[in-house]
């Protein structure tokens, strides 16, 4: 039976998880690169992750990497880029394709307090020009230096930081942002009184 103090803790967590804000990996083959990005998204209250590409299953979580935040997050996998982004355009979601490119506009000048799915590419490749066509915006880190990219988790971190700062600005933080139902459900889960985390 949980205690208390956990009980509580999973309500704060809960009550401050972003459901309109959500991380999309394509094609990311490093089982290590999600496992760090399953972190950050823990850590920065994003709750739904989606894995888009043909062998997700590698992408095993590694405990010692994700330090098991995989459990406190709702992932989905998708076997190309419209069978996510579509039905996540459907929903309301602007989709912001973090690539690197002429016309990519600056992370801090997007607007985060809104319904936004932030696609990420794989390692060597980036963003795969199908998964572009189904962009809203090409999005951008400044690159001030002879490297051209940052790992992946890393450029995952600071734009997401960046969409927490403005929703943190926005009250987000004050107020839960899940429908009572799912926060119930999710509650259940990570007590361990229902579906096991």
């Amino acid at each position: 039976m949980p205690t208390p103090e956990r009980i509580e803790k999973v309500r704060g967590v809960l009550a401050r998880r972003q459901a309109d804000l959500r991380v999309v990996l394509e094609n990311v083959t490093l089982a290590h690169n999600a496992s760090a990005v399953m972190r950050t998204c823990d850590a920065a209250g994003v709750l739904k992750l989606d894995l888009v590409g043909p062998n997700p299953e590698v992408l095993r979580p590694n405990k010692a990497i994700s330090t098991r935040a995989d459990k406190w997050l709702e992932i989905a996998v998708h076997a190309d880029p419209a069978a996510c982004l579509g039905p996540l355009k459907k929903a309301g979601f602007e989709v912001l394709a973090a690539h690197l490119r002429r016309d990519s506009v600056p992370y801090t000048d997007i607007d985060f307090a809104r319904p936004v799915a932030l696609l990420f590419g794989s390692e060597s490749e980036g963003v795969s020009a199908e998964a572009l066509a189904l962009a809203d915006k090409v999005v951008g880190i400044p690159m001030l230096g002879m490297v051209q990219s940052l790992n992946l988790s890393v450029s995952v971190a600071v734009i997401l930081y960046e969409a927490l700062r403005q929703r943190t600005l926005k009250g987000y933080g004050e107020r839960s942002r899940l429908p009572a139902a799912e926060s119930e459900r999710l509650q259940a889960k990570w007590l361990g009184l229902g579906e096991e985390p």
